[in-house]
């Protein structure tokens, strides 16, 4: 009964209880997961109703430079970000299993060498960000940073409050480092601050860095996610304090305005309407400092609705 629950929480995130459907002939291939990641040698293939529901998050996309030292190396529908440095670079986030390999080629593709990547950061640790860091570390051995909220769902690789959901699953891999709220990541002149933004998961980390592009700084923020999505807020929380957290990120962010908005789902930054305007000659076409406050604000309303929602059909106000 506690799965059926489980897969009825996350269908409309992951459509993981439906039956497998045939698989795309243009699909990216299963991805075997390294020694590190799971000693059995399990095979790791996202499911085909996730690929059916969320054709964007397996489509190739061509990488390009957003603005400074920041590269944009993900799909269609998943964002990874390549930050460079002249002392090696760094890699955000790893997509799903197929991703990974998706992502070490677009590093090539901008003359890039994955050997050069030297810092593995991770947002947080649900299976469409997580899912391809183990095979990115095992082909670059950079060692990878993430918070201690998601450290166990990492290393696990379970999505946590749905443990027995495999479908949503990810390759296990090890912490190197773990990260604390407003703690600094530096490589090459370029500093990343890490942010705990909790809610969307235990330990959601968001970074700030500072880009210079046209002799002029930036501030970036690659925000980690504040959606309620597939999370049981009440009665059951997905995690003990759910709750609380969301309202506490949602405290911490409402000053916040970077100049540049950067989100591991690239629609939720309205990335790719801003590459078009960058195709056509912006130069500065990814600055926008009233996007995040837009997102962040339609993202409380949201969850507050949800909360409701979720509290009424529970019959309380838990």
């Amino acid at each position: 009964m506690k799965k059926v629950l489980a897969c009825a929480a996350l269908v409309a995130l992951v459509a993981g209880c439906a039956a497998p459907a045939k698989p795309s002939p243009n699909a990216p291939p299963a991805v075997q997961a390294p020694a590190e990641a799971q000693p059995e040698g399990r095979t790791w293939s996202t499911p085909d109703a996730i690929r059916e529901m969320f054709p964007t998050w397996l489509e190739p996309a061509e990488p390009f430079r957003v603005i400074g030292n920041i590269y944009y190396v993900g799909s269609k529908g998943l964002g990874l970000y390549l930050i460079t440095t002249p002392d090696g670079d760094i890699l955000i986030d790893g997509g799903l299993p197929e991703n990974a390999d998706m992502a070490l080629a677009s590093i090539r593709k901008l003359g890039f060498d994955p050997a050069d990547v030297k810092i593995l950061l991770n947002t947080h640790a649900h299976f469409d960000h997580s899912g391809g860091l183990a095979r990115l570390k095992q082909v670059t051995g950079a060692p990878l940073y993430a918070s201690e909220g998601d450290r166990s769902a990492l290393e696990g690789g379970f999505y946590l409050g749905s443990e027995d959901l495999h479908e949503v699953d990810a390759p296990p891999v090890k912490v190197d480092h773990v990260i604390a709220d407003g703690e600094t990541v530096s490589l090459g002149g370029t500093t990343l601050t890490a942010r705990i933004t909790p809610g969307h998961t235990r330990g959601c980390t968001s970074w700030w860095l500072t880009v210079e592009e046209a002799g002029k700084p930036y501030d970036v923020l690659l925000f980690c996610s504040a959606t309620v999505a597939a999370n049981r807020l009440a009665p059951d929380p997905q995690y003990d304090g759910i709750v609380d957290d969301y309202r506490h990120t949602f405290e911490i962010t409402k000053d916040w305005k970077p100049d540049v908005f950067l989100a591991n789902h690239p629609e939720f930054s309205g990335l790719w309407k801003a590459r078009a305007r960058q195709e056509a000659g912006d130069l500065l076409a990814f600055v926008d400092d009233t996007a995040f406050p837009a997102y962040i604000q339609a993202m409380q309303a949201d969850f507050e609705k949800q909360l409701a929602k979720q509290q009424a059909a529970a019959g309380g106000t838990d």
